[in-house]
């Protein structure tokens, strides 16, 4: 289900912050390092979607959110030709297998792909009607992540992004087993 998964070759760009520091992850537009304190780590973010919903004053904020400490600014070019901007935010986690944090990103997914099914006649507007119609459903997904979905769908009509939130990938955890929308908009 959801979009081929492909990964940034760009290098880790030269920054003071970045020097051995261990790479930990990479995505379509961003690389993830290890800050080494077990709390946060630095993303070096190459879309804008992303950059957006990272440090933007009206972004959605909440439970299932990532915690941003810092936007340490920009730190090289990629060669997408987007500017990488380094920011620093709170270390997430994959989904552990049969947590309460994947059975919820699961039927979510689930929910939301069948929203899409309905709306494919839409083309590029399905995913942003259906994650509309996810938030304004009687679904029982607990009051947080009904409120999430709410300020993501918002997040994506005022910033004309579109929502990214059939890929496992892209729903991560805290410690605490929060699910949290760790990557979830992407540019066309």
């Amino acid at each position: 289900m959801g979009r081929p998964t492909v990964i940034i070759a760009d290098p880790v760009p030269v920054h003071p912050l970045l020097e051995g520091k261990r790479e930990i992850g990479r995505g379509e537009y961003s690389i993830v390092l290890d800050k080494g304190d077990e709390e946060r780590v630095y993303k070096i973010v190459s879309s804008p979607a992303d950059y957006f919903l990272l440090t933007a004053d009206d972004r959605p904020k909440g439970a299932h959110f990532p915690i941003v400490f810092a936007d340490h600014g920009v730190v090289g070019r990629a060669t997408s030709g987007y500017p990488f901007h380094l920011i620093e935010m709170e270390k997430l986690y994959p989904l552990d297998a049969g947590s309460a944090a994947e059975d919820l990103a699961k039927r979510l997914i689930e929910i939301y792909w069948a929203a899409c099914e309905q709306w494919s006649t839409l083309g590029m507007d399905m995913g942003r009607i259906a994650l509309h119609q996810l938030a304004q459903s009687s679904i029982d997904i607990g009051g947080t992540m009904k409120d999430s979905l709410a300020a993501l769908s918002d997040f994506i009509e005022e910033y004309q992004v579109l929502p990214d939130i059939l890929n496992a990938d892209n729903l991560m955890m805290r410690k605490d087993g929060t699910l949290v929308f760790s990557d979830p908009v992407f540019i066309a």
